[in-house]
């Protein structure tokens, strides 16, 4: 997958922003003003940043030499994923979709219902 690709892909799921709030190479994606995805774009191959459940976490960097500990981030709570490497389209958009849930699912119920999530 492309940056583009992973891009376009994060723009069409719902209520999502992008931005550059720390830098002018590090774009930010965002679901109700909360950050799932990040990435740098001076990074070559392509890395991006996903928030993940801390179990599947471990398991992903177990199973995926081009999963890793978040870079500048919660190791807990995030992963760095090479996009432009051996991972299918399929899976890192299955990661893209995780990373989008756990922060819907973390919004408070009331904001979850006026966006239409329940």
């Amino acid at each position: 997958m492309n940056i583009e690709h992973f891009r376009n892909y994060c723009l069409s799921k719902k209520y999502v922003t992008e931005s550059f709030p720390f830098d002018e190479v590090t774009l930010v994606f965002k679901v109700a003003n909360k950050m799932f995805a990040l990435s740098g774009l001076e990074h070559h191959p392509a890395t991006v940043n996903l928030k993940c459940d801390p179990e599947k976490s471990i398991e992903l960097r177990a199973q995926y030499s081009d999963v890793v500990e978040g870079f500048h981030m919660s190791k807990k709570h995030w992963n760095t994923i090479t996009i432009e490497g051996n991972l299918s389209n399929k899976l890192i958009e299955e990661l893209i979709d995780h990373s989008y849930n756990l922060v819907v699912n973390g919004l408070t119920k009331k904001l979850q219902k006026e966006l239409g999530f329940i």
